[in-house]
């Protein structure tokens, strides 16, 4: 589900490994967090987070959310919220090598990230949430005004827009593009070159470039709207959502 990667400089690569896309259901949700904060005890100074080539993450797994009675389904809500507060809360730089396509929840997780690579070319990101029947929570709009803006936010969140790769760095959604095979190799050398950096004054100003994130998602608890699940068990939301996982069966 995980593969823990070392490389040189205390570098750290999370690669997401499971198949076939990626999707996030709450067992490789929990697991990420979990290595995303045990790997500075590890001794970890930098974190990559990657996927397969080709996918970084499909994003939540609908079929498995669609089991799940109300309760179930606010458990891992609440758990993919503290993931991204894992995240955004990590003691050390973290990158997200966005190693192919990355709708919805894969896109999430990369807005808490330092730095944003991504595969150029065929490639597609964004959180399409609004075109398969959610609705984005405000901590979760936050993240990605933070990011670009918001106007460019409004206008990508309300339209649930997938933008190719060459765009999402154009509107600053991602920072660097590199080809598939190089996506992991350019993560890890600008985190290289950020580690030459005396630690002390790198990371203090991090802490303080990165304060309104943590201001927001630094405690998770609370942090989900009871209305969020209220609209995703809403007639309008159940509809699309089984409408998507029928089209999924029918290409699979």
């Amino acid at each position: 589900m995980l593969d823990i990667l070392p490389h040189d400089g205390a570098i750290h690569e999370i690669r997401m490994a499971r198949p076939p896309v990626n999707a996030l259901d709450t067992t490789l949700v929990n697991a990420l967090r979990a290595a995303i904060q045990e790997a500075p005890v590890n001794g970890a100074r930098g974190i990559v987070l990657s996927g397969a080539q080709g996918m970084f993450s499909a994003g939540v797994d609908v079929p498995a959310l669609l089991q799940l009675d109300r309760a179930g389904v606010e458990g891992f809500w609440n758990d993919f919220f503290a993931l991204c507060g894992a995240i955004a809360a990590s003691p050390v730089p973290v990158v997200a090598a966005v190693t192919g396509h990355s709708p919805a929840g894969g896109a999430v997780l990369a807005l808490f990230a330092d730095y944003r690579v991504m595969a150029h070319g065929m490639y597609k990101i964004g959180l399409n949430e609004v075109q398969v029947g959610l609705s984005v929570p405000e901590p979760i709009q936050f993240a990605m005004r933070r990011i670009v803006g918001a106007y460019r936010a409004e206008r990508l969140l309300v339209a649930g827009a997938m933008v190719d790769a060459e765009a999402a760095h154009a509107l600053g959604l991602v920072d660097e593009l590199a080809t598939v095979e190089q996506v992991v190799q350019r993560s890890v050398q600008w985190l290289a070159e950020l580690l030459k950096s005396p630690p002390h004054a790198m990371l203090r100003t991090r802490a303080i470039a990165r304060a309104d994130l943590l201001e927001v998602w630094g405690d998770t608890n609370g942090l989900l709207d009871p209305g969020f699940i209220d609209d995703f068990f809403a007639q309008e939301t159940q509809a699309v959502l089984k409408a998507l996982v029928a089209r999924l069966k029918s290409k699979g």
